[in-house]
């Protein structure tokens, strides 16, 4: 500020970059006008980010503002336009503060002098969306492997060329059956229909393609006709949608089962790759093998097993085991009888010894005599048996002798 000297002095509390910035965009969003804005300009350093966040610039031969539709509203808009486009926007004026510059948030795009024209597609997608045609409960998943796709398309458009050659690149197994009609023009629509509703007479048919290359919206008019979007979602075939490039859409997308941005990527949405088949039948094929080596052994071991328990269920082991037993047996036996006889040998041993010790003959070895009556043969045990004169006789170890008691 300047002073009363007319010198400039600096202020005790300056405002931050980041205050000046946060009043500036209070300002624009407090301002009705700004905040409910259409602007026509040409549309330039258009981009979509990773994000789904779409950025561009808008301008005109006197000044530009930058544009950006958040992901949310890019994936409603009805037309993305490309740059060179001139294009009406509706949305917001507010300030990115770490660029510190200003910018409109669109939330709606329509191509300029074409208003009525999108007022169309805006009112038939609202009226389809509301019956129920563009419900995500009737999307129908895709065959894994089809054997038979259907293509609806002009035969002379390039598009027929791509679709053809990603199919012989990709699954050349699938046949392609062409459903030929016009894709431009007030006659293409009954024709479109006619050749959805020939390839859905056919049983052999697994999924439908309708594809056409980019164009402008008047060129793509023809897919947005209420009698070919009623087609494709009546469609008994599941249909993929490959019309215009990927910023177009019209509403047979909307109705397809599927939605591809380009003819090829709607080819490529069909069919699985063949490199990746290749890759997915070696992966099994390595593991049959090892189920069948696993298998493999499991049968060798249960034979082993059943091998072992018939050996020892034979009859030839049977009689082994009995043979041993046998001999096991009769070795008891035998041992037994040995043991026994031993005993008895020794208890007939000990028996003879003691009759040997009580034999006479035994007793008249060590010095004694038996007396006896010589008449009788009494035995005399007592001296008082012995009277005077008794005739007897005297038995000694090697002979008798006579005697007479006194």
């Amino acid at each position: 500020m300047w002073n009363q000297m007319g010198l400039f002095t600096q202020p005790d509390h300056p405002y931050t970059v980041s205050e000046i910035t946060a009043r500036i965009r209070a300002l624009l969003e407090q301002e009705p006008l700004l905040q409910d804005v259409w602007i026509e300009g040409e549309v330039s350093n258009f981009s979509r980010a990773s994000s789904g966040h779409i950025y561009f610039t808008l301008k005109d031969a006197g000044a530009q503002v930058n544009g950006v539709v958040w992901r949310t509203q890019a994936q409603a808009l009805a037309y993305v336009p490309r740059s060179g486009d001139q294009v009406v926007i509706h949305g917001r004026i507010g300030l990115y503060e770490q660029g510190g510059r200003y910018q409109i948030y669109v939330d709606a795009i329509r191509p300029a002098g074409r208003g009525s024209l999108f007022q169309e597609f805006e009112r038939l997608k609202a009226q389809l969306e509301a019956e129920g045609l563009f419900a995500p409960e009737r999307k129908r998943p895709l065959p894994t492997y089809p054997q038979r796709i259907g293509v609806v398309t002009s035969p002379t458009a390039a598009a027929f060329r791509d679709v053809l050659n990603v199919l012989t690149r990709r699954y050349p197994l699938a046949e392609v059956l062409l459903a030929p009609t016009l894709v431009q023009g007030e006659t293409a629509p009954p024709q479109i229909v006619a050749a959805l509703a020939a390839l859905n007479t056919r049983e052999d048919v697994d999924v439908i393609l309708i594809v056409r290359g980019g164009g402008s919206l008047e060129d793509l008019w023809a897919f947005n006709d209420e009698r070919v979007a009623r087609a494709v979602a009546a469609s008994r075939i599941p249909v993929i949608s490959g019309v215009g490039h990927e910023t177009d859409f019209t509403l047979t997308d909307f109705a397809a089962d599927h939605r591809a941005p380009t003819p090829s990527a709607a080819a490529e949405m069909a069919t699985p790759d063949r490199a990746e088949l290749q890759a997915l039948v070696q992966q099994r094929h390595a593991q049959l093998t090892r189920t069948f080596e696993t298998r493999l052994r499991g049968f060798c071991d249960r034979v082993a097993r059943l091998n072992r328990a018939l050996q020892y269920l034979s009859p030839a082991a049977r009689l082994a085991n009995a043979r041993q037993r046998v001999d096991d047996l009769l070795a008891r036996a035998d041992a037994a009888v040995t043991h026994r006889l031993t005993i008895q040998r020794q208890r007939a041993q000990g028996l003879s010894a003691r009759l040997t010790a009580l034999n006479p003959d035994a007793v008249l070895a060590r010095g004694y005599a038996i007396v006896q009556e010589r008449e009788t043969e009494e035995v005399i045990t007592s001296v008082k048996a012995i009277t005077t004169g008794l005739a007897l006789t005297l038995r000694l170890q090697d002979g008798e002798a006579a005697a007479r008691g006194e």
